[in-house]
């Protein structure tokens, strides 16, 4: 058994159940509730559990108001109880914002689900993964197979960048080469025109004119080739737009039509949905009050009934009222306690029934949101498309304009090119032939010259951009291997849940049983299985929790049994061990101090003892609500409360 340093906890209640006022120390450890009927314990339980955030505690039925307050671990917690129209309502600083864990595998009363699942043959799977929000892990799941999908498009576009870059490095080495060749012709030509200058006699004027038309010449076809070199980057700019609308066409196409009301008519489902819930609930909450006014009755701490024990002389009321036969309190006649038990039992079997109705019909309600925001989604998606292509049009319109303004600019200026160059031709009539020809060579290198550098120029900034964009190659590579990380764990949370909780059930069922001593019970175990099942309109595969039952006959031969056939001791023994199993998987033990236990008859005071010892290795204060003569079996070392 663990090592603890035996701290303490206070709890004070006034009004909760049947208890008046009390006020109660725990030491860490085992704390023992001996006592029979009519001594508050479970009330006693059920304010302990209401202090740590569940709301299954009710008044005294003379009072409108009731508190509890928890003092542990240094730290004071509250809850108050307020009597609203038939019901309680909670309120107040508890221990737990979220009880469900708690709930299900540490407040381990008659009633606990976990328990019952066993009892009852429940779904055992779908018990220990109540806690965990599925939905959101499968959500998540989702948004990271979209962002691994998205850096794998990006991965896709460097790789395309890489051989851009080893391309635009070719292409501007390419032209380094031709600029380095054609800026020696221009050296060589520009030599022999000066030399031609030098020994050709004309007038200054001539000269003038004729390099005058020259200059305008050459700024012509600088004109004519920027130009046109705006005309292909439109060009090639329209044909990416064009692209573009083809694919916002083609996924718009692809869409389903929408169905008018369609979401009007899912809304209108949901609304109905949680009106049949709203009315479920009521029944829950309805059931819930009838069975614990009842379970207080027959436990004999109920109000009315202590009103009635104190104004009676002598014991003889008492016995009478909590022996085998009792006063039926609804009718008045003498009813066997057995029969009443049953009534009280087919009222819990009700309840928990509603409860699995409330279950199913918010998975509907869940199933017909996804519904209806996929179709919102998609609508959406829609408008975005017939937007994109709407404005893609306009751009396309635009470049169209832009690129007929080009070229009827491309015209023009061929048409004055082809002037300039008639009218140097006449002005160069009366000059020789070479010079000319050596003018017009100057000036065609300068202008070739001119526009490699700038190519040279342009590709060494793609080359930069693109450098830049790859720089981001490790980075992305470092958050896919995250996000890769993240998926796994994912995608295995909830089968290592599943594993893990089989692994405990089985591993600490079969301690308990060489414990418990239970002689013709070889081994009860859990087995994993995948099945198909139906999900909504959907058939998806799902694990489910089998549970076994093998059986020693005298002779020593095992057979298969199944749990119908467990004895009452047994079962209750399972289902403990099960709430065990949930209460280790999901850490319980780390954020919840106590673990109740009550209604342990079924056992004997030996077994009962051993129990309470295995189960006290793991919460801090475990409180256990026995009969006397089970109490008087367990070890004299635990903390006895015999006064609520």
């Amino acid at each position: 058994m663990k090592q603890r340093n035996r701290e303490t906890s206070r709890l004070s209640v006034e009004g909760v159940g049947g208890i008046d006022s009390t006020r109660v120390t725990l030491t860490e450890g085992v704390t023992v509730l001996p006592g029979r009927n009519a001594t508050n314990r479970t009330s006693f339980l059920r304010a302990i559990m209401a202090a740590m955030g569940s709301d299954d505690a009710s008044l005294r039925g003379d009072l409108d108001e009731g508190t509890v307050e928890l003092e542990v671990g240094g730290e004071r917690y509250s809850r108050s109880l307020t009597r609203r129209g038939d019901g309680t309502v909670l309120g107040g600083d508890p221990y737990l914002e979220d009880p469900v864990a708690a709930e299900l595998f540490a407040f381990l009363t008659e009633d606990n689900e976990a328990r019952q699942a066993v009892a009852r043959g429940g779904d055992l799977r779908k018990m220990i993964m109540r806690p965990v929000d599925t939905e959101a892990i499968r959500a998540e799941i989702d948004r990271l197979e979209s962002e691994r999908r998205e850096i794998d498009d990006e991965f896709e576009r460097l790789a395309d960048l890489a051989e851009d870059r080893s391309d635009l490095e070719s292409e501007r080495a390419d032209l380094r080469a031709e600029l380095e060749e054609i800026e020696e012709r221009l050296e060589a030509k520009r030599a022999a025109l000066d030399e031609a200058d030098a020994t050709v006699a004309e007038s200054r004027e001539q000269r003038t004119e004729l390099d005058d038309a020259l200059d305008e010449l050459r700024d012509a076809r600088e004109e004519l080739d920027a130009t046109q070199r705006e005309l292909e980057t439109q060009r090639e700019s329209r044909e990416a737009l064009q692209r573009d609308h083809e694919e916002a066409t083609e996924e718009l196409e692809s869409l389903p039509e929408p169905v008018p009301e369609e979401v009007d008519s899912i809304e209108r489902e949901i609304e109905r949905l949680r009106d049949h819930r709203r009315t479920v609930e009521s029944a829950v909450s309805s059931l819930q009050r009838i069975v614990q006014f009842n379970e207080e009755m027959l436990d004999g701490s109920g109000p009315e009934l202590e009103s009635t024990l104190s104004t009676a002389e002598g014991d003889d009321l008492t016995d009478e009222l909590l022996g085998d036969q009792v006063v039926c309190w609804t009718c008045g006649s003498d009813v066997e306690r057995d029969a009443i038990e049953g009534t009280l039992e087919e009222l819990r079997e009700t309840r928990r029934e509603h409860a699995e109705k409330r279950t199913e019909i918010e998975a509907e309600i869940k199933e017909l949101k996804s519904r209806r925001d996929e179709i919102r989604s998609r609508r959406e998606r829609r408008s975005d498309l017939e937007e994109r292509i709407e404005r893609v049009e306009r751009e396309i319109e635009e470049r169209e304009r832009t690129i007929a303004e080009l070229e009827s600019r491309r015209e023009e200026l061929r048409e004055e090119v082809d002037r300039l160059e008639t009218r140097a031709n006449e002005l160069d009539a009366d000059r020789q032939d070479s010079l000319v020809e050596l003018h017009r060579e100057v000036n065609r290198l300068e202008f070739r010259a001119e526009r490699l550098r700038d190519d040279v120029e342009e590709r060494g900034s793609e080359i930069e951009r693109v450098e830049r964009e790859l720089s981001a190659h490790d980075r992305l590579e470092a958050r896919r291997a995250e996000v890769t990380d993240q998926l796994a764990e994912c995608r295995t949370r909830i089968e290592r849940l599943e594993s893990q909780a089989v692994e405990a059930f089985n591993d600490h069922m079969d301690r308990i049983l060489d414990v418990l001593a239970y002689e013709n019970v070889e081994r009860i175990w859990i087995e994993r299985l995948e099945r198909e099942v139906r999900e909504g309109r959907r058939t998806v595969e799902r694990s489910e929790f089998e549970m076994h039952v093998v059986r020693n006959t005298e002779s020593g031969t095992a057979y298969e049994d199944t749990v119908d056939h467990l004895s009452e001791s047994e079962r209750e023994v399972t289902g403990l061990v099960f709430a065990l199993a949930g209460y280790l998987v999901h850490d319980v033990h780390e954020t919840v101090p106590f673990m109740l236990l009550d209604s342990l008859e079924a056992l004997d005071a030996d077994r009962i003892a051993a129990l309470v010892d295995y189960f006290a290795e793991y919460p801090d204060y475990l409180v256990v609500a026995l009969l006397p003569e089970d109490a008087a079996a367990l070890d004299d070392d635990h903390s006895r409360v015999t006064d609520i």
